[in-house]
């Protein structure tokens, strides 16, 4: 499976959920002062950005290292977004037990919610499968984070201009795309271990 800017774009946004995430967020942060929750948001994207960059640069090590291959991973990677996808369509309650009166830093926002198991497995398969264009997947986990922390900046707003059935609405799609992309993963890394 041959990935372009667009289609690794695509697919990481897809995994990233930021329009899923605005709940989260919003209950997360809920009890943080309204002018540090925008300084919240850069910096937990921050994190998740370079998070991302490193697995994407040492991910082909890591993988070497451990002696797994490229199609293992976009198995596991599969399969670990079919069951977040799975969760897109079906929710469970989540974050909810975090401690509300402590400002959050690094988990849950930035690990696992924007730079979780599925995003890590995402850039690596990128990286292994066209090690050459490492500066075009550098390029799209910066348009995805920078995508993200913009929905997410911009999410009172959302929330107040579109009926919250329609943000769910959004989401089972989203879910239901991610589970097609995750069968087609699937079904090419086994194709390739088989042939």
């Amino acid at each position: 499976m041959s990935y372009t800017f667009f289609s690794a774009f695509v697919l990481l946004i897809l995994i990233c959920d930021p329009i899923g995430n605005i709940p989260v967020f919003a209950s997360v942060i809920k009890n943080v002062p309204y002018e540090r929750r925008w300084k919240i948001i850069v910096r937990e994207h921050l994190v998740s950005f370079f998070i991302l960059v490193f697995f994407l640069l040492v991910g082909k090590a890591v993988l070497s290292a451990i002696g797994l291959t490229t199609n293992s991973l976009q198995i596991a990677g599969a399969i670990i977004l079919f069951l977040i996808a799975l969760r897109m369509i079906f929710p469970q309650p989540s974050f909810n037990e975090v401690d509300q009166d402590q400002e959050p830093f690094i988990v849950p926002l930035a690990v696992p919610l924007i730079a979780g198991p599925s995003a890590i497995a995402a850039v690596m398969i990128f990286a292994s499968q066209q090690p050459d264009n490492l500066l075009t997947w550098v390029g799209v986990v910066t348009l995805t984070i920078t995508t993200s922390m913009t929905i997410l900046l911009i999410a009172n707003r959302i929330q107040r201009s579109i009926d919250a059935r329609i943000i769910v609405a959004m989401e089972k799609l989203m879910g239901l795309i991610l589970v097609a992309i995750a069968v087609e993963m699937i079904s090419q890394g086994l194709h390739n271990i088989l042939s």
